[in-house]
């Protein structure tokens, strides 16, 4: 097979999915007069830039390269420590370069590690250079004055001042099982805290995390490719195993320390930290089965902890980006599930009802609170697929984004820069807005694709699933029904149907190999309210129901041809595609099943107890969800369909053992099937070649399980 006839897989491949050169990671300085971002050069460039945008009174807003990674390593190629591959891995990064920053209380200074070294970048002069520290360097942060630098190597946590001098370690591993400024891989994978330090507000002393794996169980990553190479020793908690230990720690910058203090047997998860000018330290603390939760306050001088606030949830309780954090009144702002609604709550008050789905705080100002919002349940309008900018107080609910389509933003002060994608246009557009007004924009460099989607978004079913449907470019009604494509992920943390263009490209692309492509978000997808997403408690078949729903529906008003329908899917996805194909062989006909989670006791704790509870307690709940139990295949049905499995060798995160046992217990079931592994792949997008000739492969094997090539 030869990888020149189509250009739109290589087109995607190599722009990873025309997400280089768009700018991302913005900053506003709280005077308003700076933008801070990353961008790469173009649509094909991996490596980012720090950029700034300078919005000075009277002067034309103007973009400044401040850090260019090809001048500050002299033309060297980057050297990335196994430990910064895996924090890539967690944070889903495949770009390189500048991949993150930090910066000072007032915007002036930015810190970020680049091949392994610690750089400052003083942004107002435009010069950026190394500061003399022991590597490899991960996630350097400047303290608010600006005058230290926090980072960590070989797991201590050191400071160093910003012009290089006194360099130091604040906290220093006892062993290899533990380390001092890091989140644990769970953290990480799964609740959203990439960090594991901050700066207390008057740069005095730091909150330190302390993290001891050593009860954690060790798995081993081969590479069956290079035999010489050792498997990669990694500390993995699947389900029902022990986690990671993790204390908090108050360290002054001599090094003095005081542990933090509260019930870690009862709440083992140290979820969120805020800390702030607007209060004392703030920690979200979780019980292991996520049903209760506390805000605890930090006494920063005996490290005890006061009660704010108690959570509790007879499903599960969510975490979302932020909050727990202070209003400038000293309120609590967080967000809740109350009355059959996502709520913003500030203080004892909530300030919205069921006509938004809160998803984040984006900002907490003097008046109000920025925040990202769907249609929740009572909205006058579905909106499918949108998410949308809002500000909220005591008055009421204002929208800031205008527009059908997905919409972000940053705030400080009265800048914002509001960040939009629309199902019209490709890419996204970044505006900066003055007190509302438009005084900028930012530059977006990403590739134009060489096809255009044509999404329609609708219902179906009587649950009113979300629904996306992609026909090819140039069908007409009298080319009759089509071969179907399901292209879900259809679970949790996955919203698919977004009011956006580039999100549906490659499944135009297969739409134009001849299917109707049919993307479906049913219970347990994020976006409509708490009642849809707790759906799936002790039972993820629900998200099969319904795509099944969904697709029946459609057929109603789409040229579906129902006797020719595959699925494809990738991490959640597989597995829905997988249990497609075993359990609804009389709706599905072939499946493509790319690294699916198969044997639900082999993932990890924070997520899959969230949503089967414990294994040892509820085995059968395990063994109906998993797709496989040690007895063989699990709720197959006697009906055999062809199914395609890829799957990474080198995924810590959804490990190869899962492909692998599916295909034994396929083999020992005499049923027929193909396994694609990708040698040195990992859970994220392949390299370009490789993702590229994986669109083909699946068009390859679709069109002959459906038995499409002989038509």
């Amino acid at each position: 097979m030869t990888s020149q006839k189509l250009s739109f897989p290589r087109q995607h491949a190599r722009t990873q999915r025309f997400t280089l050169g768009a700018p991302r990671a913005f900053t506003v300085s709280p005077d308003g007069e700076r933008v801070i971002f990353l961008r790469s050069a173009s649509g094909t460039d991996r490596i980012n830039r720090l950029w700034v945008l300078d919005l000075a009174d009277g002067s034309t807003p103007k973009e400044r390269l401040v850090a260019d990674p090809a001048a500050l390593l002299g033309g060297s190629s980057e050297k990335l420590s196994p430990q910064e591959r895996a924090r890539r891995e967690r944070s889903r990064e495949g770009s390189a370069g500048i991949v993150g920053y930090a910066v000072d209380s007032a915007a002036e200074l930015a810190a970020f590690a680049l091949s392994g070294k610690v750089y400052v970048a003083e942004l107002r002069a435009g010069t950026a250079r190394a500061l003399p520290v022991p590597g490899p360097v991960l996630d350097p942060r400047p303290s608010p004055d600006g005058r230290h630098v926090a980072y960590v190597s070989k797991g201590a946590l050191r400071v160093v001042g910003a012009e290089g001098d006194g360099d130091r370690a604040l906290a220093e591993p006892e062993d290899a099982h533990i380390s001092y400024g890091l989140a644990e891989f769970i953290a990480a994978e799964e609740m959203h805290r990439s960090r594991g330090f901050w700066w207390s507000p008057e740069s005095d002393r730091l909150l330190v995390a302390r993290v001891d794996d050593s009860a954690v169980k060790r798995w081993w990553i081969a590479d069956p490719a290079h035999p010489d190479r050792k498997p990669t020793e990694v500390a993995y908690p699947a389900a029902g195993t022990p986690n990671a230990e993790v204390r908090l720690l108050v360290t002054d910058l001599d090094g003095a320390r005081t542990e933090v203090v509260w019930d870690r047997g009862r709440y083992p998860y140290l979820a969120q930290v805020h800390w702030s000018s607007d209060g004392a330290p703030l920690i979200l603390v979780q019980a292991r089965d996520q049903r209760s939760q506390l805000f605890l306050a930090v006494d920063t001088e005996s490290g005890a902890t006061r009660t704010v606030h108690v959570d509790e949830d007879p499903v599960w309780l969510d975490l979302f980006p932020g909050v727990p954090a202070w209003a400038p009144d000293g309120r609590l702002v967080r967000i809740v599930d109350e009355g059959g609604a996502r709520v913003l709550a500030v203080g004892d008050r909530p300030l919205t009802g069921a006509q938004l789905q809160i998803q984040a705080v984006l900002d907490i100002g003097e008046s109000d609170v920025l925040v990202s919002a769907s249609a929740g349940e009572d909205a006058a309008e579905p909106e499918i697929g949108q998410s949308h900018v809002y500000r909220v107080n005591e008055l009421g609910v204002e929208r800031v984004s205008e527009g059908a389509g997905v919409h972000s933003a940053v705030r400080a002060g009265e800048v914002t820069v509001l960040v939009s994608a629309s199902p019209e246009r490709p890419g996204t557009e970044v505006r900066v807005l003055r007190s509302g007004k438009q005084v900028a924009t930012v530059a977006n460099h990403a590739e134009e694709p060489v096809l255009t989607a044509r999404v329609k978004f609708t219902e179906g079913g009587a649950q009113r699933i979300p629904c996306a449907v992609l026909l090819p470019t140039d069908y007409q009604e009298s080319d009759g029904p089509l071969p179907v494509l399901m292209d879900p992920y259809g679970g949790p943390h996955g919203r698919r149907v977004l009011a956006a263009h580039n999100p549906h490209l490659t499944s135009q692309w297969f739409a134009d190999q001849g299917f109707a492509v049919v993307v479906a978000d049913g219970r347990g997808a994020p976006g409509r309210s708490p009642g849809w997403e707790k759906a799936v408690k002790n039972n993820f078949a629900l998200s099969l129901d319904d795509q099944v729903d969904a697709l029946h529906a459609l057929a109603e008003r789409f040229p579906l041809d129902l006797s020719k329908v595959a699925i494809r899917g990738w991490s959640y996805g597989g597995y829905l595609a997988a249990m497609a194909a075993l359990r609804r062989p009389d709706v599905f006909h072939a499946a493509v099943v790319g690294a699916p989670v198969t044997d639900l006791r082999l993932y990890d704790t924070h997520y899959t107890e969230r949503y089967l509870g414990d294994p040892v307690e509820q085995p059968e709940v395990y063994a109906y969800n998993s797709l496989l139990t040690d007895e063989g295949l699990s709720e197959a049905a006697d009906q055999v369909r062809p199914m395609m499995i890829i799957h990474g060798l080198a995924d810590d995160n959804v490990v190869v053992a899962h492909s692998l046992r599916l295909s034994s217990a396929l083999l020992s079931a005499g049923r027929p099937h193909e396994v694609l592994p990708l040698s040195g792949v990992t859970h994220m997008t392949p390299q370009e070649q490789v993702a590229e000739n994986l669109l083909l492969l699946q068009v390859d094997f679709l069109k002959r399980a459906l038995g499409l090539d002989r038509a």
